[in-house]
C-alpha cells in the first residue's frame, strides 16, 4: 500500500520512527511551509519507505520567506522528492486573499512544469479556481488532495488526468457526497491517502491518524465498489507509482 499523503512530523508524533515502521508499505510525507518542507527532506533522506513532496500550503502563504521558494528548487532534484505539494486554494476561512493565493499557485505549478514534477493539490471552497488553474499545466501531472467536491467536478478532472486523493472521510457516515464519488468514479483515478495526523477514519475516528490507517480506506473503497481489497490495493498502488513517477 501507498499512503500519497500525510504529514509525519514531530509536531504532531513523539515517535516518528514507530509510526514508520508500523506501517507495511510506502508514505508520501507533504510539507507545507519552510520549517515542515525541511522536515520533508530529513525525513526521504532517513527512511526508505518515505518519499515527499514540499511547497506552501494556501494557508500559510503568510509565513512565505525570501528563502521558501528557493527551498524548493533546491530539492527538486532529490530522488526522494516526488513532487510540489501541498499547494493550492482555500477560501473556507479568508477569502480575502484570493489573487495572493493563485499567484503562489502558479508560481509552483510554473515550477512543477519546469522540474516535471507532480503537484498534490488542496483545494477547499475553492473547486472552480482550482480546475482554472489546472487547465493553464495542461503537462503537469496533478493530484487532488482529500477529494471533497461534487461527482460531475470528478468527471471534468478526470478528463484532465487528475488523481482524487481518498482519505478517512469516506468511512464517516454523513459522506454521501465523496460515496458518491467512489462509485462512479474508475478505481484507476484513485489513490489512497490518511491526512495523518488529521481525518482518522472509523474505527478511529477522533484519534491521531497514521498512515497504517489507510487499509481502512482501501476496505471502504473495496465495499462500496463490491470488489476485493486486495484488487483495490493493487490498482491504488500502481496509480500512485505511476502518478509520481515512483522509483519502487
Amino acid at each position: 500500500m501507498i499512503d500519497t499523503h500525510c504529514h509525519i512530523f514531530k509536531e504532531y508524533y513523539e515517535d516518528i520512527d514507530s509510526i514508520i515502521s508500523d506501517f507495511n508499505g510506502y508514505m508520501i510525507t507533504a510539507g507545507i511551509e519552510d520549517n515542515t518542507n525541511l522536515e520533508v527532506i530529513d525525513l526521504v533522506n532517513k527512511y526508505d519507505k518515505v518519499y515527499g513532496v514540499i511547497g506552501i500550503q494556501p494557508e500559510e502563504i503568510d509565513k512565505i520567506t525570501n528563502n521558501s521558494y528557493q527551498i524548493i528548487e533546491d530539492n527538486l532534484n532529490n530522488p526522494k522528492i516526488v513532487g510540489i505539494g501541498e499547494i493550492g486554494l482555500d477560501y473556507y476561512w479568508d477569502d480575502t486573499h484570493k489573487e495572493e493565493q493563485k499567484e503562489v499557485f502558479r508560481h509552483l505549478m510554473s515550477l512543477a512544469h519546469t522540474y516535471h514534477k507532480t503537484v498534490v493539490i488542496h483545494s477547499r471552497e475553492a473547486i472552480q479556481d482550482t480546475y482554472d488553474i489546472i487547465k493553464e499545466y495542461p503537462d503537469v501531472k496533478c493530484v487532488l488532495h482529500c477529494y471533497s467536491s461534487s461527482l460531475a467536478m470528478a468527471k471534468e478532472f478526470i478528463k484532465l488526468g487528475v488523481m482524487l486523493g481518498i482519505g478517512g472521510v469516506l468511512t464517516f457516515k454523513n459522506s454521501k457526497k465523496l460515496t458518491e464519488v467512489v462509485k462512479e468514479i474508475p478505481l484507476e483515478y484513485l489513490l489512497l491517502e490518511t491526512d495523518s495526523p488529521y481525518l482518522a477514519p472509523e474505527p478511529f475516528r477522533g484519534k491521531t491518524n497514521k498512515p497504517s490507517y489507510v487499509l481502512e480506506v482501501a476496505k471502504k473503497i473495496a465495499d462500496i465498489k463490491d470488489i476485493d481489497v486486495e484488487k483495490v490495493i493493487e490498482i491504488t498502488t500502481n496509480n500512485a507509482i505511476r502518478q509520481f513517477d515512483l522509483p519502487i
